[in-house]
């Protein structure tokens, strides 16, 4: 059931969501990459909030997905294959009808999710047999691993890397189209997870969090809703991944896997709004994604040092995030009941200093 405060906040968001490219037309595609770290964030908090996995290797199935949907795009509709596109190094350049566009682009996106899926599944058989830093780290270099393997592919342009096939329309219809694409993608994950947190998932998956070994003992399927959450967070990261490389045009090892960037900006935002709850991702991801084009605009030297002041402060100071700390400060708000027995005896055992 949606709160009035929810209701409150998805309003806010939503006049954001569609009048976004209305008011501030010059930043269309800069407020697409907000909904696309959104979604980003989001998902990620699935393993690594809900569930206690912190991975660093999501990005894995986002880049996986740029180069999904690049080959499902090209080899559709142009006949020498996606090998002689890419071998002649961007000297060709065959037309597509907007009807072969659009159609390619729909199953790219479709086959990037799929594929995300799938080796999500794959992964999962061998290392969800880690825990803690240790799956956090083997996640990492997954990616890595993924990232060097794409330079050795020469079908793919290898380290040359391949462009998009280009977009039919003008500059402006062309960000407007994939800004809608970025929302939609963020609303309906946002939404999928907040009713699957409302399930029996939910309960599960803060169980692992909680306590693995013991999750497991009361019967709990561990490993099948391991695979789950992971499963879910990438398939959108392929299908995100396929939206960002038509939005980029031209996809290489740096733009499909950007591991110092994203790879830890998703980590960044959730540990930002705070881990474990529906909308610290979403308020994360906003503040970050401000903050971080803000100081890239005026601070142009010292945006690192800035975003890093941020997370050194929200680490020592706010470890539950901001939603973590506006619901211990106010949770009446959030519809928490606090047990007035349980403060006051808190209360007096910290008074005698026990």
């Amino acid at each position: 059931m949606i709160k009035s405060n929810d209701v409150m906040a998805y309003g806010a968001l939503g006049v954001l969501g569609i009048l976004g490219p209305i008011l501030f037309p010059d930043y269309t595609l800069s407020i697409a990459y907000l909904w696309m770290m959104v979604l980003m964030a989001c998902t990620w908090d699935t393993l690594g909030g809900q569930m206690g996995y912190n991975s660093l290797g999501n990005i894995t199935f986002f880049g996986v997905g740029m180069y999904v949907s690049a080959i499902v795009q090209i080899s559709f509709f142009y006949d020498g294959g996606v090998g002689e596109y890419t071998s002649a190094m961007g000297s060709i350049k065959p037309e597509f009808t907007d009807s072969e566009y659009f159609l390619g682009l729909f199953w790219g996106i479709l086959a990037a999710s799929v594929a995300g899926l799938v080796l999500s599944v794959l992964f999962s058989s061998f290392m969800f047999g880690l825990r803690g830093p240790y799956f956090a780290i083997g996640s990492l270099g997954l990616a890595i691993a993924a990232a060097e393997l794409t330079i050795t592919i020469d079908y793919v342009g290898g380290a040359s890397g391949i462009s998009m096939p280009l977009f039919p329309g003008d500059i402006e219809f062309r960000s407007t189209f994939f800004y809608m694409l970025c929302f939609g993608a963020a609303v309906i994950a946002h939404f999928l997870l907040r009713w699957l947190y409302s399930t029996q998932f939910g309960l599960a998956i803060n169980a692992i969090r909680d306590d693995e070994d013991k999750a497991e003992a009361m019967g709990i399927p561990t490993l099948v809703y391991k695979r789950i959450g992971w499963g879910i967070a990438a398939f959108f990261m392929g299908g995100i991944g396929a939206i960002a490389g038509n939005m980029a045009g031209f996809i290489d090892k740096e733009v499909a896997y950007p591991v110092p960037t994203f790879g830890i900006f998703m980590v960044a935002m959730v540990l930002l709004g705070g881990k474990g709850t529906l909308w610290g991702p979403v308020l994360g991801a906003i503040i970050f994604h401000v903050i971080k084009e803000t100081t890239w605009t005026y601070l142009l030297n010292l945006q690192w040092v800035a975003l890093g002041l941020i997370l050194i402060v929200n680490i020592v100071y706010f470890q539950q995030g901001i939603m973590g700390w506006l619901q211990a400060k106010f949770p009446e708000r959030f519809g928490i009941v606090v047990d007035p027995s349980t403060t006051q005896v808190g209360s007096r055992q910290g008074g005698d200093g026990q």
